[in-house]
Protein backbone atom coordinates (compact mmCIF):
# COMPACT_ATOMS: atom_id res chain seq x y z
CA UNK A 1 0.00 0.00 0.00
CA UNK A 2 1.16 3.45 -0.92
CA UNK A 3 2.21 5.65 2.39
CA UNK A 4 2.17 9.14 2.97
CA UNK A 5 4.60 10.88 4.92
CA UNK A 6 3.90 13.67 7.84
CA UNK A 7 5.30 15.37 10.50
CA UNK A 8 3.20 14.39 13.75
CA UNK A 9 2.69 16.99 16.11
CA UNK A 10 2.50 15.23 19.26
CA UNK A 11 2.89 18.03 22.48
CA UNK A 12 3.83 21.68 22.34
CA UNK A 13 7.41 22.63 23.11
CA UNK A 14 8.63 19.23 21.83
CA UNK A 15 9.98 18.40 17.76
CA UNK A 16 7.92 16.91 15.05
CA UNK A 17 7.58 13.70 14.84
CA UNK A 18 8.24 12.17 11.58
CA UNK A 19 5.87 9.59 10.34
CA UNK A 20 3.72 7.49 7.77
CA UNK A 21 0.29 7.14 6.86
CA UNK A 22 -1.46 4.69 4.00
CA UNK A 23 -2.96 6.57 1.79
CA UNK A 24 -7.06 6.97 2.09
CA UNK A 25 -9.76 5.53 0.33
CA UNK A 26 -11.62 8.61 -1.22
CA UNK A 27 -15.18 8.84 -0.71
CA UNK A 28 -17.84 10.64 -2.23
CA UNK A 29 -16.81 14.21 -2.14
CA UNK A 30 -13.49 13.82 -1.06
CA UNK A 31 -10.19 14.99 -3.06
CA UNK A 32 -6.78 13.50 -2.54
CA UNK A 33 -3.91 16.22 -3.27
CA UNK A 34 -0.23 15.76 -3.01
CA UNK A 35 1.18 18.77 -1.63
CA UNK A 36 3.63 20.60 -3.38
CA UNK A 37 4.59 23.52 -1.09
CA UNK A 38 3.38 24.40 2.67
CA UNK A 39 3.77 27.89 5.03
CA UNK A 40 4.20 28.31 8.52
CA UNK A 41 1.42 30.45 9.51
CA UNK A 42 2.03 32.61 12.86
CA UNK A 43 -0.40 30.19 14.40
CA UNK A 44 1.25 27.40 13.55
CA UNK A 45 4.14 28.55 14.98
CA UNK A 46 2.05 29.70 18.15
CA UNK A 47 0.62 25.94 18.22
CA UNK A 48 3.99 24.12 18.52
CA UNK A 49 5.19 26.87 21.26
CA UNK A 50 2.41 26.52 22.96
CA UNK A 51 0.84 29.70 23.31
CA UNK A 52 -2.25 28.35 21.52
CA UNK A 53 -4.13 24.83 22.35
CA UNK A 54 -5.09 22.72 19.72
CA UNK A 55 -5.62 18.94 19.49
CA UNK A 56 -2.64 16.40 19.61
CA UNK A 57 -1.31 14.62 18.20
CA UNK A 58 -1.78 16.39 14.90
CA UNK A 59 -0.63 17.12 11.55
CA UNK A 60 -0.45 20.98 12.00
CA UNK A 61 -0.18 23.29 9.04
CA UNK A 62 -3.04 25.01 6.59
CA UNK A 63 -1.33 27.26 4.16
CA UNK A 64 -0.44 25.07 1.16
CA UNK A 65 -0.99 23.84 -2.54
CA UNK A 66 -0.79 21.02 -4.47
CA UNK A 67 -1.97 18.58 -7.26
CA UNK A 68 -5.12 16.80 -7.12
CA UNK A 69 -4.28 12.97 -7.50
CA UNK A 70 -7.60 11.65 -7.00
CA UNK A 71 -10.95 12.80 -6.83
CA UNK A 72 -14.23 10.69 -5.55
CA UNK A 73 -17.82 10.32 -6.33
CA UNK A 74 -19.80 13.67 -6.55
CA UNK A 75 -16.34 15.89 -7.33
CA UNK A 76 -15.54 17.31 -10.58
CA UNK A 77 -13.33 14.80 -12.47
CA UNK A 78 -11.43 17.42 -14.48
CA UNK A 79 -9.61 18.48 -10.95
CA UNK A 80 -7.31 15.58 -11.30
CA UNK A 81 -4.14 16.56 -12.43
CA UNK A 82 -4.87 20.20 -11.72
CA UNK A 83 -2.79 22.66 -9.07
CA UNK A 84 -4.90 23.66 -6.49
CA UNK A 85 -5.64 25.65 -3.46
CA UNK A 86 -8.78 25.56 -1.08
CA UNK A 87 -10.47 26.52 2.17
CA UNK A 88 -8.86 26.31 5.40
CA UNK A 89 -12.16 24.77 6.92
CA UNK A 90 -14.98 22.57 5.74
CA UNK A 91 -18.29 23.54 5.91
CA UNK A 92 -21.90 21.66 6.05
CA UNK A 93 -23.27 24.43 3.84
CA UNK A 94 -27.00 23.55 5.44
CA UNK A 95 -26.69 24.85 9.08
CA UNK A 96 -27.75 28.71 9.82
CA UNK A 97 -24.13 30.21 9.84
CA UNK A 98 -24.20 28.47 6.39
CA UNK A 99 -27.59 28.93 4.67
CA UNK A 100 -28.47 32.20 6.65
CA UNK A 101 -26.05 34.18 7.76
CA UNK A 102 -23.67 33.76 5.30
CA UNK A 103 -20.78 32.52 7.94
CA UNK A 104 -19.79 29.33 6.35
CA UNK A 105 -16.59 29.94 8.61
CA UNK A 106 -18.64 29.12 11.28
CA UNK A 107 -20.37 26.65 10.51
CA UNK A 108 -21.70 24.33 13.23
CA UNK A 109 -20.17 21.37 11.80
CA UNK A 110 -16.79 23.07 10.87
CA UNK A 111 -13.52 21.11 10.15
CA UNK A 112 -10.12 23.06 10.15
CA UNK A 113 -7.43 21.52 8.30
CA UNK A 114 -4.67 21.38 10.83
CA UNK A 115 -6.55 21.75 13.66
CA UNK A 116 -7.83 18.37 13.59
CA UNK A 117 -6.16 15.06 15.43
CA UNK A 118 -4.85 12.27 13.56
CA UNK A 119 -8.15 10.09 14.87
CA UNK A 120 -10.49 12.45 13.06
CA UNK A 121 -10.79 10.99 9.93
CA UNK A 122 -7.84 9.43 7.70
CA UNK A 123 -5.79 11.69 9.32
CA UNK A 124 -3.94 13.67 7.18
CA UNK A 125 -5.72 16.77 7.97
CA UNK A 126 -3.12 19.18 7.74
CA UNK A 127 -0.21 20.23 5.05
CA UNK A 128 3.03 19.34 6.63
CA UNK A 129 2.99 15.97 4.74
CA UNK A 130 3.28 14.56 1.18
CA UNK A 131 -0.76 14.32 0.99
CA UNK A 132 -4.03 15.68 2.36
CA UNK A 133 -7.53 14.53 2.26
CA UNK A 134 -10.19 17.53 1.71
CA UNK A 135 -13.49 17.07 2.31
CA UNK A 136 -16.78 17.23 0.66
CA UNK A 137 -17.86 20.59 2.06
CA UNK A 138 -13.97 21.88 1.03
CA UNK A 139 -13.94 24.35 -1.88
CA UNK A 140 -11.06 23.70 -3.80
CA UNK A 141 -9.86 26.76 -6.20
CA UNK A 142 -7.55 25.74 -9.41
CA UNK A 143 -4.61 27.73 -9.34
CA UNK A 144 -2.82 29.57 -12.67
CA UNK A 145 0.06 28.37 -14.19
CA UNK A 146 1.75 31.70 -13.81
CA UNK A 147 1.55 31.57 -10.22
CA UNK A 148 4.57 30.11 -8.54
CA UNK A 149 3.73 27.88 -5.33
CA UNK A 150 5.44 30.55 -2.50
CA UNK A 151 3.21 33.06 -4.06
CA UNK A 152 0.13 30.68 -3.73
CA UNK A 153 0.90 28.26 -0.72
CA UNK A 154 -0.14 31.65 2.10
CA UNK A 155 -3.12 32.51 -0.05
CA UNK A 156 -5.79 30.41 2.09
CA UNK A 157 -5.10 32.02 5.39
CA UNK A 158 -3.88 35.47 5.17
CA UNK A 159 -4.88 36.56 1.93
CA UNK A 160 -8.35 35.52 1.88
CA UNK A 161 -8.74 36.45 5.57
CA UNK A 162 -7.77 40.05 4.33
CA UNK A 163 -10.00 40.22 1.31
CA UNK A 164 -12.91 39.49 3.61
CA UNK A 165 -11.97 42.30 5.94
CA UNK A 166 -11.59 44.42 3.29
CA UNK A 167 -14.91 43.55 1.34
CA UNK A 168 -16.47 46.15 3.68
CA UNK A 169 -14.85 49.61 3.37
CA UNK A 170 -16.90 53.29 4.27
CA UNK A 171 -17.59 55.70 1.41
CA UNK A 172 -15.64 57.19 0.38
CA UNK A 173 -12.30 55.33 1.54
CA UNK A 174 -9.34 57.16 0.85
CA UNK A 175 -7.07 56.99 3.67
CA UNK A 176 -6.45 53.79 5.95
CA UNK A 177 -4.20 52.55 8.48
CA UNK A 178 -3.31 49.22 8.81
CA UNK A 179 -1.40 48.41 12.49
CA UNK A 180 0.90 45.61 11.69
CA UNK A 181 3.08 45.33 9.06
CA UNK A 182 3.13 41.60 8.75
CA UNK A 183 1.59 38.58 5.90
CA UNK A 184 -1.90 40.16 6.98
CA UNK A 185 -0.40 43.85 6.82
CA UNK A 186 1.48 43.88 3.45
CA UNK A 187 -1.85 41.63 1.72
CA UNK A 188 -3.74 44.53 3.44
CA UNK A 189 -1.68 46.87 1.69
CA UNK A 190 -1.75 45.82 -1.59
CA UNK A 191 -5.36 45.10 -1.54
CA UNK A 192 -6.64 48.36 -0.11
CA UNK A 193 -4.53 50.07 -2.91
CA UNK A 194 -5.88 47.94 -5.90
CA UNK A 195 -9.15 49.09 -4.63
CA UNK A 196 -8.16 52.83 -5.01
CA UNK A 197 -7.80 53.58 -1.71
CA UNK A 198 -5.28 56.37 -1.97
CA UNK A 199 -3.66 56.16 1.23
CA UNK A 200 -2.42 53.43 2.95
CA UNK A 201 -0.35 53.98 6.35
CA UNK A 202 1.21 50.41 7.65
CA UNK A 203 2.85 51.24 11.56
CA UNK A 204 5.14 48.73 13.27
CA UNK A 205 7.68 48.29 15.43
CA UNK A 206 9.93 46.53 13.66
CA UNK A 207 11.93 48.53 11.26
CA UNK A 208 12.57 45.86 8.99
CA UNK A 209 9.29 45.09 8.39
CA UNK A 210 8.54 48.44 7.27
CA UNK A 211 11.14 48.50 4.84
CA UNK A 212 8.85 46.27 2.54
CA UNK A 213 5.38 48.28 3.05
CA UNK A 214 6.48 50.65 0.14
CA UNK A 215 7.04 48.12 -2.38
CA UNK A 216 3.60 46.66 -1.05
CA UNK A 217 2.10 50.13 -2.17
CA UNK A 218 2.14 52.16 1.60
CA UNK A 219 3.44 54.44 3.54
CA UNK A 220 5.85 52.84 6.83
CA UNK A 221 5.05 54.43 10.22
CA UNK A 222 7.16 53.08 13.28
CA UNK A 223 5.07 53.01 16.74
CA UNK A 224 2.89 55.31 15.90
CA UNK A 225 0.21 56.59 12.74
CA UNK A 226 0.48 60.24 14.47
CA UNK A 227 3.53 60.79 12.78
CA UNK A 228 1.99 61.17 9.38
CA UNK A 229 -1.52 61.36 9.97
CA UNK A 230 -3.97 63.85 12.63
CA UNK A 231 -6.61 62.17 14.57
CA UNK A 232 -10.07 61.82 12.88
CA UNK A 233 -8.47 61.23 9.33
CA UNK A 234 -8.50 57.86 8.84
CA UNK A 235 -11.73 56.23 6.96
CA UNK A 236 -10.77 52.55 7.92
CA UNK A 237 -8.45 51.09 10.75
CA UNK A 238 -7.41 47.56 10.48
CA UNK A 239 -5.98 45.58 13.79
CA UNK A 240 -3.66 42.67 12.55
CA UNK A 241 -0.95 43.27 14.91
CA UNK A 242 -2.37 40.62 17.31
CA UNK A 243 -2.70 43.00 20.53
CA UNK A 244 -4.92 45.12 21.85
CA UNK A 245 -2.90 47.76 22.93
CA UNK A 246 -3.40 49.45 19.30
CA UNK A 247 -6.97 49.99 19.75
CA UNK A 248 -7.25 53.34 21.28
CA UNK A 249 -4.76 54.49 18.57
CA UNK A 250 -6.81 53.04 15.88
CA UNK A 251 -9.97 54.69 17.71
CA UNK A 252 -8.56 57.94 17.67
CA UNK A 253 -7.56 58.28 13.79
CA UNK A 254 -10.70 56.95 12.70
CA UNK A 255 -12.97 60.04 11.22
CA UNK A 256 -16.88 60.54 12.26
CA UNK A 257 -18.68 57.14 10.13
CA UNK A 258 -15.23 55.39 10.27
CA UNK A 259 -14.89 51.49 10.14
CA UNK A 260 -12.19 49.54 12.59
CA UNK A 261 -11.47 45.84 11.84
CA UNK A 262 -9.97 43.68 14.23
CA UNK A 263 -8.22 40.96 12.48
CA UNK A 264 -5.44 39.96 14.14
CA UNK A 265 -6.96 39.68 17.83
CA UNK A 266 -7.14 35.64 18.57
CA UNK A 267 -5.82 35.24 21.90
CA UNK A 268 -8.21 35.56 24.82
CA UNK A 269 -5.72 37.56 26.29
CA UNK A 270 -6.09 40.77 24.58
CA UNK A 271 -9.03 42.71 26.56
CA UNK A 272 -10.68 45.92 24.77
CA UNK A 273 -10.81 49.29 26.92
CA UNK A 274 -12.89 50.88 24.81
CA UNK A 275 -15.20 53.87 25.87
CA UNK A 276 -18.72 53.51 24.09
CA UNK A 277 -19.23 57.50 24.25
CA UNK A 278 -16.51 57.65 21.61
CA UNK A 279 -18.45 54.54 19.32
CA UNK A 280 -21.63 56.49 19.78
CA UNK A 281 -20.58 59.86 18.79
CA UNK A 282 -18.57 59.08 16.07
CA UNK A 283 -20.77 56.64 14.51
CA UNK A 284 -18.46 54.64 14.09
CA UNK A 285 -18.54 50.64 12.94
CA UNK A 286 -16.16 47.95 14.17
CA UNK A 287 -16.23 44.38 12.90
CA UNK A 288 -14.27 41.44 13.73
CA UNK A 289 -12.96 39.19 11.24
CA UNK A 290 -11.93 35.35 11.32
CA UNK A 291 -11.53 32.81 8.59
CA UNK A 292 -13.00 33.39 5.53
CA UNK A 293 -16.13 32.38 3.62
CA UNK A 294 -15.01 30.30 0.07
CA UNK A 295 -15.92 33.51 -2.40
CA UNK A 296 -12.63 35.28 -0.56
CA UNK A 297 -10.26 32.47 -1.35
CA UNK A 298 -11.65 32.72 -4.90
CA UNK A 299 -11.18 36.39 -4.96
CA UNK A 300 -8.10 36.17 -3.49
CA UNK A 301 -6.22 33.81 -6.11
CA UNK A 302 -7.65 36.11 -8.74
CA UNK A 303 -6.34 39.17 -7.14
CA UNK A 304 -2.50 37.07 -7.31
CA UNK A 305 -3.37 36.03 -10.83
CA UNK A 306 -3.94 40.00 -11.64
CA UNK A 307 -1.63 41.91 -9.45
CA UNK A 308 0.57 39.15 -8.53
CA UNK A 309 3.59 40.45 -10.73
CA UNK A 310 3.20 43.69 -9.36
CA UNK A 311 4.83 42.74 -5.83
CA UNK A 312 7.68 41.07 -4.55
CA UNK A 313 6.18 38.11 -2.83
CA UNK A 314 10.04 36.43 -2.78
CA UNK A 315 10.53 38.95 -0.22
CA UNK A 316 8.24 37.11 2.21
CA UNK A 317 8.81 33.74 1.74
CA UNK A 318 11.92 31.48 2.44
CA UNK A 319 13.11 29.35 0.51
CA UNK A 320 11.83 25.70 0.87
CA UNK A 321 12.75 23.36 3.90
CA UNK A 322 12.32 19.52 3.39
CA UNK A 323 9.88 18.12 4.88
CA UNK A 324 12.57 16.27 7.00
CA UNK A 325 13.89 19.12 8.36
CA UNK A 326 10.62 20.46 9.72
CA UNK A 327 11.94 21.09 13.17
CA UNK A 328 14.65 23.65 11.31
CA UNK A 329 11.81 25.50 9.42
CA UNK A 330 10.32 25.71 12.57
CA UNK A 331 13.25 27.27 14.11
CA UNK A 332 13.73 29.33 11.17
CA UNK A 333 10.36 30.81 11.53
CA UNK A 334 11.30 31.42 15.17
CA UNK A 335 13.91 33.92 14.15
CA UNK A 336 10.80 36.08 12.52
CA UNK A 337 13.45 36.93 9.18
CA UNK A 338 10.35 35.68 6.65
CA UNK A 339 6.91 36.46 6.50
CA UNK A 340 6.78 32.79 6.16
CA UNK A 341 9.16 29.91 5.62
CA UNK A 342 7.89 27.41 3.46
CA UNK A 343 8.17 23.19 3.68
CA UNK A 344 8.41 21.13 0.38
CA UNK A 345 6.95 18.02 1.07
Amino acid sequence: MKTARCAIFNEPKQPFELSEMPLPYCGPGDVLVEISLATICASDLHTADGRRLEPCPSVLGHEGVGRVIVAGERRDQTLVGKRVTWTIADSCGECVPCSDWDLPQKCSHLFKYGHAEITNGCGLNGCYATHILLRPGTTIIPVPDHLPDEMVAPANCALATMVGATEFLPKPCRVAVIQGAGMLGLYGCALLRAKGVERVIVVDTDPARLELVKQFGGIPALQTAGTVLAPGRADAVFEVAGTSTVVPEGIRLLRAGGYYAFVGMVHPTTPLELSGQIVLRHCLTLRGFHNYAPRHLESAVKFLSEHGANYPWEKLVSPAFPLSEINAAFAEARTKKWARVSVRP
